[in-house]
């Protein structure tokens, strides 16, 4: 077994089912040794889980950080359909998208809740430049959104 996938169980996680493009689209790429994912929302076994705008009156700063690291556990599990996790020599970039209140700018913590992720499974190699973007609105009303890039051997 994977000692990447093994790390993620031992954090008390598992990669979720590989979720399935809801348009016209590839959901992961290889290009030389760059692999790119599309925007991976906050799905499990096909269903949304966290929906809605972050930091107004329903949810929380605490609700779209976990939106954030099911959301890049997905973004792994696509990689892992087409590499080991374990070829994964740096996690390069990372951009969130985060459906946003009005007024709303702790879109960075949101962001958090992945970039925290990606450091506790992968060290060092999980540091990352990243940005943290607020919108009004995201598919399927979705929480947040986020895409990666990492560069494997």
């Amino acid at each position: 077994m994977s000692l990447i996938i093994e790390r993620i169980k031992e954090l008390g996680y598992e990669l979720p089912e590989v979720p399935e493009p809801i348009a016209n689209y590839e959901s992961v790429l290889r290009d030389g040794n760059m692999i790119f994912t599309s925007g991976m929302l906050p799905v499990k076994n096909g269903k949304l889980l966290f929906s809605g705008e972050v930091g107004g009156y329903f949810n929380s700063v605490e609700y779209g950080y976990e939106a954030a690291k099911l959301c890049i556990l997905n973004a792994l599990s696509v990689i892992n359909k087409i590499i080991s996790l374990d070829n994964i020599e740096k996690v390069v970039k990372v951009t969130g998208f985060i459906n946003s209140a009005s007024g709303f700018t702790n879109q960075p913590k949101i962001l958090n809740g992945a970039s925290d992720l990606l450091v506790e499974i992968f060290g060092e190699k999980g540091r990352h430049v990243r940005s943290a973007v607020g919108v009004s609105e995201l598919p399927l009303n979705a929480s947040v959104e986020i895409e990666m890039m990492v560069k494997v051997n």
